[in-house]
Formats: structure tokens, sequence, C-alpha cells
């Protein structure tokens, strides 16, 4: 029964976008003079791009290469990530440890030392290459989400016009702005909500649609069914090749949205997903689109206007209002999905950090970032006011969606290859066809590029910039601290040095370093001429996996110096880092009382923990106690923000939105 209503559900925050291409295909084509055998091998070269490339390779086939419930490129990534022992300078703190393998949720990986897994885990510059290609499809995906808001909330309102002539295109302009807006503020409500209040509007628009394809197919044309046949698709390839390649632009909008089915996965399930397109949405776009056919067939003219056009005028306006809601409902499969791979992308280290906002406490994949729901905002609004509806927006409407699809054919290939351990013959039959229908979707495509298909690429250029740029950053980090690590014996010297105060309570040292101590330590000794009775360096590490039991979360081991200890705390895949709320020192210190071997260690932890605690992040130093509790109420954010607008101090304070204040205070730069 969940499983049917998570299929409601998906209807209004997956399928917006696939849902409503009907609005935009034939109206696309840009040709007019298409006879009857054109009109039909259009048809027929619908129906098997709907059937190929969505029904049988997402809904049967790469759906199943979910990474524990999460979908999109970057959990095809991690999935190999477990199976293939990575080096990329890309996967920052993704170093494996023997302790891994004791965790309930760990997997061994795939036994089969394929030639594919050897030459994989021998070329780091192979790596480098498959992660490039993984962010380079995540930032298409995002910059998608940017485009397919603007684009449907526009087509669906432009067909106001063609019914009265003092609606305006800046009228259009001002309604679509108003309605993104609208539509982005929704988004803080998390998908549940959002999918409450869009799950009807779907239901109806494929509901009418189907009721009007049929209208249209009885009166005009009942035969056309017969286009199912691949053998008309075969014959308009073979008769008007140059038709064809044309048509296959507006053909491919047909499936926009199809790979939001798969980037959205951990927003529901997959027998969800599969049951939502299976019995509602495949049957009702195939009839929507014979119904327009059939229409075309004898009022080959209106082509331009194919879908408004074929709506009866006795329930034309209706139709109006519920195709202007369910383009709205468009956009929110697209933004769902940019959600998910930046929530997906933070795991793996590779975007800034930004708030990522659980908004559901059933269903860890419901997921809400402030920051990218703005960003898209933005970005969709100034799309709109700059090109008001021209041409050059459709464009460049689905101009990445094929390189998107093109890497998931890829990833899905080596997911064969690596893990599921397919027969080599399965593996050819499906990567060959599909790598060479999306190949020819791809270069006609190209030629939406200079008309406008630029837009998109250009957006995924900034996101992709700005995730090499951090990773790029990250790897300099983690290169510095290897080199500069410091030595058990050195440590040792500094702490029992008699220039070395051994202050009352706590320090935590927050490091990427898995292995060694960070140099980071030597310099806050040094410039400060003083230690704490306890010390603990502690690495957050995102594992590869599922998800970290709470008893697993925590490995604490002692550095072989009086007071000094590291702490590795683990998270699974699905786990937001960044979320507030969660006390690492309380959880630590609790910890260490754990692994204490004397009651005199136990009592020092304690009188530490009682007296306070530093936490060293990056170049910042904040002070806390016990008494006020106020690290869990801040995130690295706004510490990061706080280092930007202040310069180095030796000791500053600022006030948070609890009215309650922290000292800060910054050491020199590593």
């Amino acid at each position: 029964m969940q499983t049917i209503i998570w299929a409601y559900q998906s209807l209004g925050v997956v399928y917006g976008d696939l849902g409503t291409s009907p609005v935009n295909v034939f109206s696309s084509t840009r040709l007019t003079d298409l006879t009857e055998d054109d009109l039909l091998g259009t048809l027929s070269l619908i129906f098997w791009t709907l059937t190929f490339l969505v029904l049988i390779k997402y809904v049967f086939i790469v759906i199943h290469a979910d990474d524990y419930g999460e979908g999109g490129t970057f959990a095809l990534y991690s999935r190999l990530c477990r199976h293939i022992n990575f080096q990329s300078r890309f996967t920052i703190g993704q170093t494996r440890l023997e302790s891994d393998r004791t965790m309930a949720y760990h997997s061994p990986g795939s036994p089969l030392h394929s030639k594919t897994k050897q030459l994989l885990e021998r070329n780091s510059k192979l790596q480098d290459f498959l992660t490039f290609i993984v962010l380079l499809g995540t930032c298409m995906v995002i910059g998608d989400g940017a485009l397919t808001p603007a684009t449907c909330v526009l087509s669906a309102l432009q067909g106001i016009q063609s019914k009265s002539s003092k609606v305006t295109q800046d009228h259009v302009v001002f309604m679509s702005v108003a309605l993104l807006i609208a539509l982005f503020s929704l988004q803080r409500c998390g998908t549940n909500k959002v999918s409450f209040l869009f799950s009807p509007v779907m239901l109806i628009w494929f509901v009418t649609n189907v009721s009007i394809g049929i209208y249209n197919i009885f009166k005009y044309h009942p035969s056309v069914l017969k286009a199912i046949s691949p053998l008309y698709m075969i014959k308009f390839i073979l008769r008007n090749p140059k038709t064809m390649w044309d048509l296959l632009g507006a053909v491919f909008l047909s499936i926009t949205g199809a790979e939001a089915m798969f980037a959205d996965l951990g927003h529901f399930n997959r027998r969800a997903i599969q049951l939502a397109f299976t019995f509602v949405v495949y049957p009702s776009l195939v009839l929507t689109y014979a119904g327009e056919t059939a229409y075309l067939l004898h009022h080959p003219d209106k082509i331009i206007d194919a879908y408004y056009s074929s709506i009866p005028d006795s329930v034309y306006w209706p139709m109006f209002i519920v195709s202007t809601l369910a383009a709205v409902v468009a956009s929110q499969s697209m933004i769902s999905a940019s959600f998910s791979l930046v929530k997906q992308s933070l795991a793996l280290g590779c975007f800034p950090r930004v708030n990522m906002i659980h908004t559901s406490s059933k269903h860890e994949g419901q997921v809400y970032s402030p920051e990218i729901n703005y960003i898209l905002m933005v970005l969709c609004v100034v799309l709109v006011i700059g090109f008001r509806g021209g041409v050059e927006l459709a464009n460049a409407y689905g101009a990445v969606v094929i390189w998107v699809m093109i890497i998931t054919t890829l990833l899905t290939t080596l997911v064969m290859l690596v893990i599921w351990k397919t027969n080599i013959i399965l593996i050819l039959a499906f990567f060959i066809p599909y790598i060479t229908i999306e190949g020819i979707f791809m270069a006609s495509l190209l030629n939406k590029v200079p008309q406008g298909g630029w837009v998109p690429f250009g957006i995924s250029a900034v996101f992709l910039t700005v995730m090499l740029s951090w990773t790029y950053g990250r790897s300099k980090k983690a290169i510095y601290e290897a080199e500069q690590k410091m030595t058990l014996k050195e440590l040792d010297q500094l702490m029992s040095s008699s220039r070395t105060y051994r202050a009352p309570g706590m320090c935590f040292f927050f490091t990427d370093l898995v292995n060694g101590i960070p140099p980071i330590i030597r310099h806050y000794i040094q410039h400060t001429n003083s230690s704490r009775d306890i010390m603990v360096i502690v690495t957050i590490r995102t594992l590869p996996i599922k998800t970290v039991l709470p008893d697993e979360r925590f490995n604490i081991g002692k550095l072989g110096v009086e007071g000094a200890y590291r702490c590795l705390v683990q998270f699974g895949y699905k786990y937001c880092l960044n979320e507030e709320g969660y006390d690492y020192g309380a959880s630590i210190g609790a910890k260490l009382l754990e692994h204490a071997d004397s009651e005199d260690e136990k009592q020092r932890i304690c009188e530490a923990g009682e007296t306070g605690a530093i936490y060293v992040i990056g170049r910042t130093i904040l002070r806390s106690s016990k008494k006020d509790g106020m690290l869990k109420r801040i995130t690295i954010n706004y510490l990061y923000r706080f280092l930007q607008k202040n310069s180095r101090a030796a000791v500053s304070t600022f006030e948070i939105p609890t009215n309650k204040t922290l000292q800060v205070g910054m050491i020199y730069e590593i």
C-alpha cells in the first residue's frame, strides 16, 4: 500500500517534466508541409524513443543500479567506489581502512578481478577522468534544473495568446516570473507537502490528456495507432533522412525529464517509480501524442501550436488552467533532482558546504537546500526575462540532457562489468545500441548550441568550475597535511616542553588527514605556547556505504602521548554532514570515557569536559563551554562567512541568532 501511495506522490515530483512534454514536441519541429507518412513516421519515432530510452533503459535497467535507494550519476559513482579502490585526487577522505570491513552495512566489493577493475585501480588518470564526467553530468542536471522551470512555465502561459490578442508577451513574462517565485518559495515545505499539492494536478493532467487524445483519435484518424509499428519509423527514415534529422531535436523533447526519474529515486523508491511510469505516465503519453498526430493529419498547418490547437473549444480554458498548473509541477522534477545531486556531491566532498535540510523523518532522500533553491530561482527569472520566451530558450531546452544520458550509459556499463558480473554479450547488447542511438541524438542536438543551446552548457560550466575549484583546493590541503604531518616523537616533545602550558579542558582538532598527526597542531602549540589536558584529532569520514550504525560511528584510539587521542567520526553515504544539531564534542567525550583504561583517566576526561573545550576548525578556534553548549548550534558555513568578513584578530566576538556570544580566535595560516 505504501508503494502505491509513493507511486501516486511521484506523479507530482518526478514526472512533471516528462508528462508535459506533449506541449512542446510538435510545436518545436519548426517544419511545415509534413505529409501523412511523415506525421505517422514522427509518431512512430516518438513512440520508440519513449519505449527504448525511457521504459526499457531507465525503468527496467538503470534504476536497478541505485546506491541503496539513491539515484543519479553520483549514486552510480558511489557504488563503483565501493568496489574499486579509487585514489583519485577528487575522492578526498575516501581512504580505506581495515576497520571498515567490520561495519554492518559494509559491502566486501566484487570478487571479480576483471581487467576493467584492475585497469581503473592502476590508472589514476582514468579515475580522474571518470570522476570528471560524473561531476560534469551532475552539473548538467543542475543546469537543466534551472532551464526546465523557465521553459515549462513560459510554454504553458503562451497558450493564452492564441485565444486573446490583448495578452502581450510582456504579460506572459510577468506571469511566468510570479509563478516561478511562488514555486521556489514552496520548496521549503518539503517533498511530501509539495507532492501532496502537485500530485492531484498531474493525475488530472494525465486523465484529461488521455480523454482528449482518445477523442481526437476517434474523430480524426482512428487508425493512427498503427504508427506504433516500427515499419513507419524505418520507412520515414529511409524516405526522407534530412527531414528526420531535423526532427530529432524536437523528438528528443519527448523524453526530457527521464533522467529525473533516476536522480529523484531517493525521494521515493524503485517500485513506486516503475509503477507510476508503466501504468500511468507511459500509456498517457502514447495516447496524447497519438491524439495530436490524428488532429494534425487533418490540420497540418496547426503544427506550430499543435497541443493547444488540438484541444476542443468547449474544454480549452479548463485545460489551459490544468496545463499551466502542470507546467509549474513539471519544474519540480528537476528541482528535486538538483537537491538530491547536491546532497550526494556534499557527501563525497565535491561541493562547497551548503545547508541541506531533511524534510521528512521517514524518508532520508527527501532533502531541501535553501542556497541551491534560491540560486536556481534567480537563474530561472533571469532566463525568462532575458529570452522572453523566444525560440532560443526552446532550443536550449533539453540540449544537455542527452549528455547526461550518455554518461549514465557509460557508468551503468561499468556497473555491469565490475559489480553485476554480467555476461559480456548482454553488456554489449546494452552498451552498443544505447550509445549509438544517444550519439545520433547528441549529434543532432549540437545544431541547437549556437541557437540558444549554449545556455545550459554555460550554467553547467559555472557549477563545474565551482566543484572543480573546491575539490582542487581540498586536494592541495590534503597533500600539504600529508607532507607536513607530525611524528609522535615531535608531538611528545612539544607537549612535554617546559614552555608549553597544559591548560585544563579539551581541544578538538578537525582534519581530513586519516593517518598521521596534522601540522595544525604544531602551529597551534607554537603560537599559543599551550595545550589542553585532553587533545583529540577528529577526522570526519563519509564512507561509500549506505549508513553507519550509531555504535560504529566513532573509532577512538590513543596516540601514545598522554592525553592525546585520535577519533574517526564515520558517516554513511545517505547522511547529511552539515546538519545542525549534532554535538560532536559531547559524543566524542562519551566515547573517550568508554575507552579509558583507568579511573584516573576517566576522572581527567570528566574534569576536562566540565572545564570546557576549544574546537580548532581549519584556521578557526571556536571556544565553547559546557554551560552554554553552543557548538551544536552553529554551522561550518556561519564560521566561514565570519572568517571572510573579519581580519586576523587575537580574539573577536559576534552575536548569533540565539542572542548568546561565542568567542572566536584565529591562528596563523597553515
